[in-house]
C-alpha cells in the first residue's frame, strides 16, 4: 500500500500538482475561480430565477393556504359560538316550557280539587236536602198518626162514656198498647 501512496505522489509531481497541501498553485486557484464565476453567472441567470420564481409561488400557495385555514378557523369559532347560543337559547326554551307545563298542572291540579270540592258539596246539600224532606215526611207521618191515635181514643171514650175510674182504665189501657207498638 505504501508502494501505491508514492505512485501516485510521482504521479502528481508530474502533472503539475502540489506536493504538499500548503503549497499554492496560482494557475489551479485561477482557473477555479473563472469557472466558479461562469458557473455563477449560468446560475444566475438561468437557475436561480426560476427557482426564485418556484419559491416564490410556493411562499405564495403557502401563504393562501394559511389564509384559507385562518379564514375556516374563523368560520368554525363562529359556528360553534351560534351553535353554543342555540343550545343555551334551546336549554332556556326547555326551561320556559317545564315552567309553563308544571303551572299548567298545578292550575289543572287546583281546578279539579275545585271542582272535586264544588260535587262533594252538592252531594252534601242534596243529602241535607234529603235527610230534611225524609225528617219533614217523618214528622207529618208522627202527627199524622198522633192525630189518628188521639181520634181513636177520643172516639173510645164517647163510646164509652163512663166515669172517671173508667177513664183511667181505659187510658192506661190505650197507653200500654202504644207503648206495646213502640216496641
Amino acid at each position: 500500500m505504501h508502494a501505491f501512496l508514492v505512485l501516485v505522489q510521482a504521479g502528481a509531481h508530474a502533472a503539475g500538482a502540489p506536493a504538499s497541501p500548503f503549497e499554492v498553485n496560482f494557475g489551479l486557484f485561477f482557473w477555479t475561480w473563472v469557472v466558479f464565476g461562469a458557473l455563477f453567472v449560468a446560475l444566475w441567470k438561468f437557475a436561480f430565477p426560476k427557482i426564485l420564481k418556484m419559491t416564490e409561488e410556493r411562499e405564495r400557495a403557502i401563504k393562501l393556504q394559511l389564509d384559507e385555514a385562518e379564514r375556516l378557523n374563523a368560520e368554525a369559532k363562529a359556528a360553534f359560538e351560534k351553535n353554543q347560543k342555540q343550545l343555551a337559547l334551546a336549554h332556556e326554551q326547555a326551561v320556559a316550557l317545564l315552567n309553563e307545563a308544571k303551572v299548567a298542572a298545578q292550575k289543572e291540579r287546583e281546578s279539579s280539587l275545585k271542582k272535586t270540592h264544588e260535587e262533594q258539596q252538592q252531594i252534601l246539600d242534596r243529602a241535607r236536602k234529603e235527610i230534611g224532606a225524609e225528617k219533614e215526611r217523618a214528622i207529618t207521618e208522627l202527627r199524622k198518626e198522633a192525630v189518628e191515635l188521639s181520634i181513636a181514643a177520643a172516639s173510645r171514650l164517647l163510646d164509652e162514656k163512663m166515669d172517671s175510674e173508667a177513664n183511667r182504665k181505659l187510658v192506661s189501657e190505650y197507653l200500654s198498647t202504644i207503648s206495646g207498638m213502640k216496641h
